[in-house]
């Protein structure tokens, strides 16, 4: 891989880190980015119609919006984020003309994003340093001639991110199976993985069971592994609201975040001039990983308070109408060892059971999670264990209480739901088959960790990515850029420039496509598409602005045109109307998916529908027919002498893999991002000294040591034995095999790594 500009800043400024969240710094940062990506004008236009009934859905992140809405229903990043797509700025061919690949991937993730929009089909042909330009149809034609010519549908790859909306990902995920594959990776194989595969065997279903109503009413909310106040904020209001309604919160992380201490409601006056509410009651500082051991330690206490006083603390009534395997759960749950809790977690027994008290106490309890826990060698049995937590006090289908996996991105939620998934179940294909007459193929595809062994190993010679940036947001990046070039084509649908177009096959494609900010206008008249929030609720999304280039094509109509020239006319598979005419293929997924009859109808509502969860029916599509209780072995990170457990994490001013400054002020980190945040105590033991210039050196299995050069070593109250460094600069440290059990999910946030005085240390 090679090395990026500017691997350090000398301008890099560090200041205590923030005890409160959001407030009027977060109204004139949103206002300050978005102004000095375009006008006022459009910038007043995108503010006022993100999250609106028939406005633009925000790209940010997948929280729900509430039933009534605030004329200003956006976070600080919603705001950043669709300013950033509704840029003035534009690269056009002259752009490319001035740089070779090799020079734009020298480049800062920061700089390309920066470019601005792109504006027209390009390509690298083989042997060029250029990128050049490209008419829509003959690019079409050379992806799909190269479809055509591979010996298997199995060498060629279509991967997403949760930006696509619904219509597009079920056409691609149709297109892909017409083809002849399921090689259909996309970004939850990386993020929430674990969620669905826990969620799954002991629910049934791989969703979440709450509704953003049970988060205002609960009595008791866990937030663990997650950091709202920069990755979702609006989960902060619904948060106070909880709390204004009597309910408690507890964090569990391995940070202090600001978000999670305190939050200023930007739109009330005690968020403007008084001191905002606290979100936490309590703060558990958990050691990396240490999340299992906490919630086997939580069922143990409380099937001992149950012992102590029988028939008081669990819901037996729920446990056997609904559950199974409770009895050989109890068994293994008693011989919990508190020594290993308390070495695991680096908590207290007393804070342990401070939480127990408040568990006691709540009628409802809801627990929320994101990646601190999915993006663990364990993190399945640690969301089985949280299933096994609700389910010994009946916090399941009852207001208030459920399962709660935060999803970072807009619709990753929807794409899953649409099919894209490597191993979509049977009756899916079955379906599908019978609306499109044709067979489906059975053989479970890639995701992402085995597209790029596929790659790697020359079983994949064809790479679509459909929004997203997968060269950056993967693991072990030196092996995913090798991988990425071994392929004869690759091709990114993208809106901006990223370093993915310049990781290229021998063949390589920029498709430029619009925005969610964007008017799409088709032969149908002007269309509106379709996303799934982390809740469930399906609604419309409608651009505003006029698209960036007349060069322009939508994701729908690119995947419908290149299923056209790659399969030939097809009367069952209608590619023209769909193109034409979203309703159509809304149609279409009507008669498909479960919970989208009368699609049309319902989404022009305007909140949308909600899908149907079964477990708030207490109906569980499990093997038993119930829900089950599993037991998990005790499990915690357990680094050598001398090293600490790395996660990598957002800074605040970061959409995904894309920064919009160098700055995260909640953490106090200013004008750089190359830094590894460790408790100072850690790096007393260590023999280093704060600020100094470390590189990062993660271990595996394989002997081979990976290294990610020039951190400055920021002292920092991380839990001990834990550190922390932005994503995705430390993506090079996670190891392409070090994947959590059972999901495959890449461990970004259990990398073992030592810290070495740095070779260069300006």
């Amino acid at each position: 891989m090679g090395a990026l500009e500017d691997p350090t800043d000398d301008r890099l400024e560090i200041t205590p880190p923030k005890t409160w969240a959001t407030g009027v710094p977060a109204v004139a940062h949103a206002l300050q980015y978005s102004l000095s990506q375009t006008s006022p004008r459009r910038t007043m236009l995108t503010l006022l119609n993100i999250n609106q009934a028939k406005g633009i859905d925000c790209p940010g992140c997948a929280w729900p919006e509430p039933g009534k809405r605030h004329m200003n229903e956006y976070c600080e990043n919603g705001a950043k984020h669709i300013n950033d797509e509704a840029t003035s700025r534009r690269v056009r061919r002259e752009f490319f003309e001035q740089y070779t690949v090799e020079e734009l991937g020298r480049k800062s993730d920061y700089w390309l994003n920066q470019q601005g929009r792109l504006t027209e089909p390009m390509v690298k042909r083989p042997g060029s340093e250029h990128y050049e330009p490209i008419e829509w149809d003959a690019a079409l034609s050379l992806m799909a001639e190269e479809l055509r010519g591979l010996g298997s549908p199995d060498e060629a790859l279509f991967y997403t991110s949760g930006r696509l909306n619904n219509e597009a990902a079920f056409l691609l995920q149709l297109f892909a199976r017409a083809y002849g594959t399921n090689n259909l990776p996309d970004c939850s194989n990386m993020c929430h993985e674990s969620s669905g595969s826990a969620l799954m065997e002991t629910l049934g279903i791989g969703k979440g069971s709450v509704s953003l109503d049970d988060i205002h009413q609960a009595d008791l909310i866990f937030v663990v592994g997650q950091n709202p106040g920069t990755n979702h904020p609006r989960m902060l209001s619904a948060l106070e609201e909880t709390k204004r309604n009597g309910g408690s919160v507890v964090a569990v992380n391995t940070l202090p975040e600001a978000g999670l201490m305190r939050f200023k409601h930007p739109q009330r006056p005690r968020g403007v001039v008084g001191r905002g509410t606290v979100i936490a009651d309590q703060f558990l500082h958990i050691r990396a990983g240490g999340d299992l051991a906490l919630f086997q330690a939580l069922n143990s206490l409380l099937l001992e308070a149950e012992d102590a006083a029988p028939g008081a603390v669990l819901d037996h009534d729920f446990i056997e109408k609904n559950c199974s395997g409770f009895e050989a759960f109890a068994e293994h749950a008693r011989k919990t060892s508190w020594e290993d809790v308390l070495a695991a977690t680096g908590l207290t027994r007393e804070e342990i059971e401070e939480v127990h008290e408040r568990v006691l106490k709540a009628k409802s309890v809801i627990v929320c999670w994101a990646m601190g826990v999915t993006q663990q060698k364990h993190g399945v049995p640690t969301i089985r264990e949280i299933v096994n937590f609700l389910m010994l006090r009946g916090n399941l289908g009852k207001p208030g209480a459920g399962v709660c996996p935060v999803r970072g991105h807009s619709n990753v939620q929807g794409d899953r739901t649409m099919g894209v998934w490597e191993q979509m179940p049977q009756t899916f294909l079955d379906v599908l088959g019978r609306e499109f007459g044709f067979t489906p193929p059975t053989k479970h595809g890639y995701d992402s960790v085995n597209a790029i062994r596929a790659m790697r190993d020359g079983k994949a010679t064809f790479f679509l990515g459909v929004a997203g940036n997968f060269v950056r947001a993967t693991p072990d990046s030196e092996v995913t850029e090798q991988a990425m070039r071994r392929c004869r084509l690759t091709a990114h649908i993208s809106t901006k420039l990223n370093r993915s177009h310049t990781v290229c096959g021998e063949t390589a494609l920029i498709l430029p496509t619009l925005g969610r900010s964007d008017r799409d206008i088709q032969a149908g008249g002007e269309q509106f598409i379709t996303v799934e929030d982390s809740m469930s609720m399906v609604h419309a999304s409608r651009g505003r602005l006029a698209p960036a280039s007349d060069d322009l094509l939508s994701e729908v109509a690119i995947i419908s045109r290149l299923a056209r020239s790659t399969l030939g006319h097809s009367p069952e598979i209608p590619w023209e109307d769909f193109e034409a005419d979203y309703g159509t293929v809304r149609d279409r997924i009507s008669r498909v998916i479960p919970g989208f009859e009368d699609f049309n109808e319902r989404v022009a509502g305007p909140d949308g529908f909600q899908l149907p969860n079964p477990v708030n029916s207490l109906t569980f599509r499990t093997p038993t027919g119930k829900a089950v209780f599993t037991c998990n072995d005790f499990e915690m990170p357990r680094p050598p002498e001398g090293y600490l457990i790395l996660q990598s994490m957002r800074s605040h001013d970061q959409w995904n893999t894309i920064p919009y400054a160098m700055n995260d002020r909640y953490r106090g980190i200013h004008n750089g991002r190359r830094v590894v945040l460790v408790h100072p105590e850690d790096i007393s033991a260590l023999g280093l000294s704060g600020m100094q210039m470390v590189d990062l050196v993660s271990v595996w299995h394989d002997g081979c040591e990976r290294r990610a050069e020039s951190f400055r070593l920021v002292p920092y109250p991380t839990s001990r034995g834990s550190a922390a460094a932005y994503y995705p600069e430390t993506n090079v440290l996670v190891p392409l095999d070090s994947v959590a059990d059972i999901s495959n999910c890449p461990t970004s946030k259990g990398i073992v790594v030592r810290l070495e005085p740095a070779a260069w240390a300006g």
